[in-house]
């Protein structure tokens, strides 16, 4: 962690200050993975300055019905997808398994989407034996980044790191064990909201997305599609 106390410019510079950090892994030639889309724009300037792979990680949060913003779990694409719920929190508001497996298939086509749109359908770059770096633009608590590094810790990389921007202390230490290692710039006692510390802290859209992962692909970031 550093002691920044000033906003990001915007997710690029939160991107190239995160990259600074992640600088002595860069002799690995780790893989970047972003979540998308809020970490696209962070993980592109990660991968660029250590001149590595970026790929894209889907994970998609299992929303209180009715009140979506609420979470209750993550989804992680994969062959098998990874479904991380917190069981309390099904139990406290009486969630049944029908309504949970009804919203996981919603998530996973809403994936699905994701990937034939940002990827044309190209498989994920495998993540076995190669240290891995799962960046987004920031965490609040950590649900949805505690299932993505489950999903990717399956795949057994050699080394898995966090790396965000902004997040609160106890989010960090809660993820402490999900990982081999956290990279965090700022993390504010209490976190209110991600995008508090950032002055422009828009929507992603996806044409930005195609665009960064087009560009990445193009300058050696991300694997060629097959076929």
């Amino acid at each position: 962690m550093s002691d920044r106390r000033e906003p990001f410019r915007d997710r690029q510079e939160a991107g190239r200050a995160l990259a600074a950090a992640l600088l002595p892994y860069a002799a690995s030639r780790p893989l970047v993975l972003a979540l998308p889309r809020g970490g696209v724009p962070v993980a592109f300037e990660v991968a660029r300055a250590l001149h590595t792979d970026m790929d894209l990680l889907f994970v998609r949060k299992i929303g209180l019905p009715g009140h979506e913003e609420y979470g209750l779990g993550a989804v992680v694409d994969g062959a098998a997808p990874h479904i991380v719920l917190d069981r309390v929190l099904v139990g406290e508001f009486g969630v049944g398994t029908r309504a949970i497996r009804d919203i996981v298939q919603r998530q996973l086509g809403e994936i699905a989407r994701q990937r034939r749109l940002y990827l044309k359908g190209r498989p994920p770059m495998p993540l076995a034996e190669r240290t891995v770096i799962v960046v987004d633009d920031g965490i609040a608590t950590g649900g949805t980044m505690r299932a993505a590094l489950q999903a990717v810790r399956g795949a057994r990389p050699a080394r898995l790191i966090l790396a965000v921007p902004v997040a609160p202390p106890d989010s960090i230490a809660a993820l402490a064990a999900e990982c081999d290692d956290i990279v965090c710039l700022m993390q504010p006692r209490p976190l209110y909201a991600v995008g508090a510390y950032y002055r422009d802290f828009a929507q992603v859209e996806d044409e930005e997305v195609i665009r960064l992962v087009t560009e990445a692909q193009r300058d050696g970031q991300v694997a060629p599609t097959e076929g």
